[in-house]
């Protein structure tokens, strides 16, 4: 099958990784060769032929429980016990030790709604060469499956640590369905890789976002006379104020935090001085700054009305110097940091993005991912877990 070019990369390792390889004097070490790569290849057909399944039920955020059955049943049929809060579904490795470490693998059911510019069916999985068309294929379709074929793979090999496979739910809407009812029954997770396409680059950052609410008031009046105060005019320095500032504290990874006001209403007819204009702050923090701290801060300085519709969704980072890091490094692969926001920014424990697919295909037509992605997710992912 043809491979796809667009992710395809060559593996290289350094130095630090051969100085690991002869460090290794544990005799319950997880040993690569002890998985053909026939096997490897049945997992990915499987993975392919699984995420077809999924494509083909729609399952759009708030409306994944078709899917989720789906995937559990997939699950129990290979001997997962499987865990279920509304469509959240999960499952632990046997042999769970309370006394070890635990990696979360994560990734999301649901889909956004298909775009009007789709000209395939995009709840119809269509297979062209190496590419896999349909809604939620690359976002995040591929994560999912790969790491639940992981997940399979090296659930009764004995490791350092304990494993856990979430598939969540809501991600797309960051709703109150999804991730969040989960966590509180989850074992204590002390790092999660999270199946979103960042084209197996680990994203070592994540920004976080709040949406603002700002109404400017004004005084109606009469337009042919002098009298009201225009309240399109507070909105207009407000929002020029908005676009003109920039946080000192910038990211190496993410950048500074951004403010964006992406909608705005006001006014009822052309000779009444508007009392009221209301528009919306999309904000983007970095690592340096809390939602709580640029929501005073806006406060502060502007003249409008502001109600945030939500303080939980936080820009989100994992150290570079965190040994999943450090590993993904001597597999040759390059941290970066991600503008997309995640189930990361709900997570209280350490997380990073790592994933099949890349995130410039998310959220449009004629989404696809390749099974050439998928399969080498999944080496990629049994490289990085092996200790």
């Amino acid at each position: 099958m043809a491979k796809c070019k667009e992710n395809i990369r060559k593996i290289t390792f350094s130095p630090y990784f051969f100085l690991l390889l002869q460090r290794q004097n544990r005799t319950n070490a997880f040993n690569m060769t002890s998985i053909r790569h026939s096997t490897i290849e049945e997992m990915t057909n499987e993975a392919f032929e699984l995420l077809q399944q999924l494509i083909a039920i729609p399952s759009i955020s708030r409306d994944e429980a078709k899917a989720a059955d789906v995937l559990e049943k997939f699950m129990q049929e290979r001997g997962l016990e499987t865990h279920r809060e509304k469509n959240n579904i999960w499952t632990l490795a046997p042999n769970f030790d309370e006394q070890k470490p635990t990696l979360l693998l994560n990734a999301h059911i649901d889909t956004v709604k298909p775009a009007a510019s789709w000209k395939r069916d995009p709840f119809k999985p269509t297979v062209e060469g190496d590419r896999l068309y349909g809604l939620g294929s690359n976002d995040c379709g591929g994560g999912l499956v790969s790491l639940l074929q992981v997940f399979r793979l090296l659930r009764t090999t004995e490791l350092d640590y304990n494993l856990v496979y979430l598939a969540s739910a809501e991600e797309e809407v960051s709703g109150k369905d999804g991730i969040s009812r989960a966590i509180p029954l989850l074992p204590k997770i002390d790092v999660a890789i999270v199946g979103e396409p960042t084209g197996m680059q680990p994203a070592i950052a994540e920004k976080g976002l709040m949406v603002i609410d700002a109404t400017a008031h004004g005084k109606s009046g009469h337009a042919a006379r002098n009298e009201g105060i225009n309240a399109l005019y507070i909105a207009i320095d407000d929002i020029n104020w908005i676009r003109e500032h920039q946080f000192r504290r910038k990211s190496p990874l993410l950048g500074p935090t951004k403010m964006t006001v992406t909608i705005i209403d006001g006014g009822t007819q052309h000779n009444v001085i508007p009392d009221e204009c209301s528009f919306t702050i999309d904000v983007r923090t970095n690592e340096f700054y809390k939602n709580e701290y640029v929501f005073a801060y806006l406060v502060k300085h502007l003249k409008s009305e502001l109600h945030a519709r939500s303080f939980r969704l936080s820009s989100s980072h994992i150290p570079a110097d965190h040994p999943l890091v450090e590993k993904c490094l001597a597999l040759g692969m390059t941290p970066f940091g991600s503008p997309t926001l995640s189930d990361q920014a709900l997570m209280p424990w350490q997380s990073m993005k790592l994933g099949p697919g890349q995130s410039s295909r998310s959220h449009t037509a004629e989404e696809y991912i390749c099974h050439s992605e998928i399969e080498n997710a999944i080496e990629m992912y049994l490289k990085l877990l092996k200790e």
